[in-house]
């Protein structure tokens, strides 16, 4: 009996005895909602291959060092900082227009005396609709384009002024086709032709900014312009001395003196072209 209680205490004992220390884990928070991962041996893991660099060579794209690459690359470049002289063509070809105006104005009044050779204002429609045409695709590309030649306000200034130069002409032909009175045409192509010559002078200053800032060219040709319109205004106060004391009537008056007064208008549209030329100039010398 002794025996068997001896036996019976060490099995308690032993019921009751701790556990060993590495055998216990302490017991975590929310230990079921960590995710189990497998574990893939060391030698079995692939490592990440790198990438392959493409040859930027002449089969997949033109390099800088290739020929065309290098015009490629200087096309762009000059595309992305508007050096492809797109605005100079269209002010070029505003001023073309400007001065073509002048000359169809020249030839309408060599006929304007006979009623069967007078010319219709179709001629000056179209070029005044061409110009507007003009116009509106530099105010486009001003809208397109990231960095112009010249700054925006420049070319926005200079392409209306010239836009007024066909306008203001054309009014003028529509006042003289509706008019079957008696007119002064000899005085009135005395003036058309300063106009003529002041639109020279606008045209090779607008030319002339393609080529740089080349101050000396474009100080004689606003000269010849200040010149031509000196000219036309003491011819106009020579008009207007002979109209105050000539045989008019109160009718012929007013009218004559409009027609002068808008063909003054126009010379000083030229002015107002070339000034905006001259300041462009000084601004970038």
């Amino acid at each position: 009996m002794a025996a068997v209680k001896e036996r019976g205490k060490s099995t308690a004992r032993e019921a009751v005895s701790p556990l060993p220390q590495s055998s216990v884990r302490a017991p975590r928070d929310r230990d079921w909602m960590a995710p189990t991962r497998p574990v893939i041996p060391l030698r079995l893991a692939r490592r990440p291959r790198p990438r392959r660099r493409r040859h930027l060579g002449p089969k997949n794209a033109l390099s800088i060092s290739h020929p065309k690459g290098l015009k490629m690359a200087a096309m762009s470049l000059r595309k992305l900082l508007g050096k492809d002289e797109k605005f100079f063509d269209l002010l070029e070809a505003s001023a073309e227009e400007a001065k073509a105006s002048t000359a169809q104005l020249g030839r309408f009044l060599l006929n304007i005396e006979d009623p069967t050779k007078r010319q219709g204002l179709s001629e000056f429609v179209l070029t005044r609709r061409k110009d507007k045409r003009i116009t509106s695709e530099i105010t486009e590309q001003l809208c397109k384009t990231f960095v112009t030649p010249l700054e925006r306000e420049d070319i926005e200034a200079l392409s209306m002024a010239l836009y007024r130069i066909p306008k203001g002409v054309g009014k003028v032909a529509e006042r003289i086709s509706i008019y079957a009175g008696p007119l002064p045409c000899e005085k009135l192509r005395q003036q058309v032709a300063l106009i003529e010559e002041a639109a020279d002078a606008v045209i090779f200053m607008v030319k002339q900014l393609r080529k740089g800032t080349q101050l000396d060219k474009i100080q004689d040709a606003n000269a010849r312009l200040q010149h031509a319109e000196g000219a036309a205004d003491k011819l106009m106060l020579e008009f207007l001395k002979d109209l105050y004391n000539g045989p008019y009537d109160a009718k012929t008056f007013v009218i004559v003196r409009e027609f002068y007064e808008m063909l003054e208008k126009v010379i000083d549209r030229c002015r107002d072209a070339g000034n905006v030329v001259l300041q462009i100039v000084l601004k970038y010398s």
